[in-house]
């Protein structure tokens, strides 16, 4: 219940939200039990090494121009290099909606 109150909160705000714990504890599933129940289409991606900052954009761009919710499960395997030009990305998508 926790994670839903917080998810929606955040959705809400404009925010992002990134459920954290054990593997094989639900986190994917309660994401995507949740963006169905209120109506917001899901797009799992299986995260690796081998995204790079040109694949996450380019993810952004169809999450962004479609409204759906993104699901990035594994995302600790992407290399802190790439997830530092993601978080600009990421921040520079918000900003713009909450405009």
């Amino acid at each position: 219940d926790r994670c839903y109150i917080t998810l929606t909160q955040a959705l809400n705000l404009t925010l992002g939200g990134a459920p954290a714990g054990p593997a094989g504890t639900g986190k994917t599933e309660t994401t995507k039990d949740l963006s169905r129940a209120i109506g917001l289409q899901i797009v799992v991606f299986n995260c690796s090494d081998q995204m790079t900052y040109q694949t996450m954009a380019q993810i952004f761009m169809g999450i962004a121009q479609t409204g759906c919710w993104g699901c990035f499960d594994e995302f600790n395997r992407i290399s802190i290099e790439v997830l530092s030009v993601v978080s600009t990305q990421y921040k520079t998508i918000l900003d713009a909606i909450r405009q």
